[in-house]
């Protein structure tokens, strides 16, 4: 919940100047990273990343003052947050939804029984709670950003020598160095491009490279259009229009400055092939997952801390999947479902781990899970399910076991695991290769199963052992019973 120095550097120093704040900075989550925050630590306060030294007008009492002033809001939300607890994560939140949904129609149908009525108004009170605490932590994600934006502004007065106390009352509008306000204009070249487009028909459109920060909302009327390049410009958003791209095959959105995609990019229907890598992104929008036809994703090199929940239940048809250089925590239960899924790309995230349904894509051959570093412990016993597995790739991890189900992966040729603490197998085993690495974990999997037969050998005859010991006494005592009360011999009687 404090703000990472690195996206917030002004207001994560002025906050540490509050004494309700004291010296607290962050060690590894970032301000982005709303969806699961990881612990803080306190540190010694010598100015985040020599803010000081860069920005000197920050000893400016007048100026710390007039900032202090400036983010009363963040401090009242985030001590409430404080004491509200940390952001529950995003497949809690979607479970959380889908529970109220059903619960309402529930409350639709049950008129007469109050007391189902009221066990069923109480948990959508629960349900409603996480949304609402969810609701909460976004709403101050956008708050830390209003409020850097604001400090720049108050400081950027202090330079130019004018009056910080009006610049904090002041609202913001969108200035440029000389004080004319920014208009975004659509390049003429763009517009002529546009217009032969429409009347030609054209199927490709390459508009690469451009330096353009808007796309015509015109474009969406080309329905001719089978692949779109706009990587290497400066957009900033896309407009909602795209979804009329009915026949669109294709989609490069790379290297732009997208913060957000419209929930309309999930009416296209066809699309096999999307770009979005080295933007800015923090979320995917969940009509995503409407876009069955996806052969290929790339989102790398951006900054999303998940993916959405039903991502894999919709997306059955995606065989590629990369999302590299992102800060997602874990990998949603559905992506089990991808069962076309054959290149799964995950490496530097923060991964703690992977859902059991991991096991479930069978055709996967290529499985990247390498720097993630301290978070990333182990992996579970459904990864010797991936049958058809070429390679692997573990290195700059955490791991210091493999599962014994390792040595299913028959089809695995390539196994890269440097970099890790490594137990079992031991390191002379993992140096050797793959083929070794699968012959030890084969080997100990036949250990512990002769162990657990050897195991249940023994409690069988214990419990043979027993079952013997238990009729000797059965009729040891029914001997002495006997002795006690011989029985009458009738031939003998007779004889006498």
């Amino acid at each position: 919940m404090d703000p990472d120095p690195s996206n917030f550097p002004i207001l994560s120093y002025v906050m540490s100047k509050l004494p309700s704040f004291g010296s607290l900075s962050v060690t590894t989550a970032s301000a982005d990273d709303m969806e699961r925050p990881t612990a803080r630590t306190r540190q010694p306060q010598n100015p985040h990343f020599e803010i000081t030294d860069r920005m000197p007008h920050l000893t400016d009492p007048n100026v710390v003052v007039a900032m202090r002033l400036a983010i009363v809001d963040v401090a009242q939300t985030r001590s409430l947050l404080k004491a509200l607890g940390d952001r529950p994560d995003h497949e809690m939140v979607d479970t959380a939804k889908a529970k109220l949904a059903e619960i309402d129609a529930f409350l639709s149908k049950q008129l007469d029984d109050e007391g189902k009525r009221k066990e069923a108004e109480k948990e959508r009170e629960m349900y409603k709670a996480v949304i609402e605490l969810d609701e909460m932590h976004q709403a101050y994600e956008v708050l830390l950003k209003e409020a850097e934006r604001r400090l720049g502004r108050i400081y950027d007065v202090a330079v130019a020598g004018g009056d910080v106390a009006a610049a904090l009352e002041g609202r913001e509008d969108h200035m440029n160095s000389g004080g004319v306000k920014e208009e975004e204009v659509v390049n003429e070249e763009i517009v002529a491009i546009l217009q032969e487009t429409l009347e030609k028909g054209v199927e490709r459109v390459d508009l690469s490279g451009r330096q353009l920060n808007l796309l015509p909302e015109a474009f969406g009327r080309i329905c001719s259009l089978l692949v779109l390049n706009l990587s290497n410009n400066d957009l900033k958003a896309i407009p909602d229009s795209i979804s009329g791209l009915k026949n669109l095959l294709e989609l490069c959105l790379s290297s732009n400055v997208l913060e957000s995609l419209p929930n309309s990019i999930g009416l296209l229907f066809n699309l096999k092939i999307l770009d979005m890598s080295s933007n800015k992104l923090t979320t995917l929008p969940d009509s995503i997952c409407h876009c069955r036809s996806l052969v290929e994703l790339n989102v790398s090199f951006n900054k999303l801390s998940y993916l959405p929940t039903n991502m894999g239940c919709e997306l059955v048809n995606l065989r590629r999947l990369s999302v590299p250089f992102n800060k997602l925590r874990s990998l949603p239960t559905s992506i089990g479902e991808m069962k076309s899924l054959s290149i799964l790309d995950v490496h530097f995230n923060e991964l703690h781990g992977l859902p059991l349904s991991i096991g479930k894509l069978t055709n996967l051959e290529i499985l990247n899970l390498s720097s993630n570093f301290n978070g990333f412990t182990h992996l579970p016993d459904t990864i010797g399910d991936l049958i058809n597995l070429k390679e692997l790739d573990l290195s700059n991890n955490q791991i210091y076991e493999l599962p014994v189900t390792f040595g299913r992966l028959d089809n695995l040729i390539e196994f890269k695991m440097d970099q890790n603490p490594v137990v079992v197998p031991p390191k002379k085993v993992v140096d050797e290769g793959v083929e070794a690495v699968k012959a030890f974990m084969v080997k100990k999997r036949l250990g512990m199963i002769n162990m657990a037969e050897e195991r249940r050998s023994m409690l069988e005859q214990k419990d043979r052992s027993a079952s013997w010991l238990s009729d000797v006494v059965s009729s040891v005592s029914g001997y002495l019973a006997g002795a006690e009360k011989p029985e009458q011999d009738d031939y003998l009687n007779q004889q006498l």
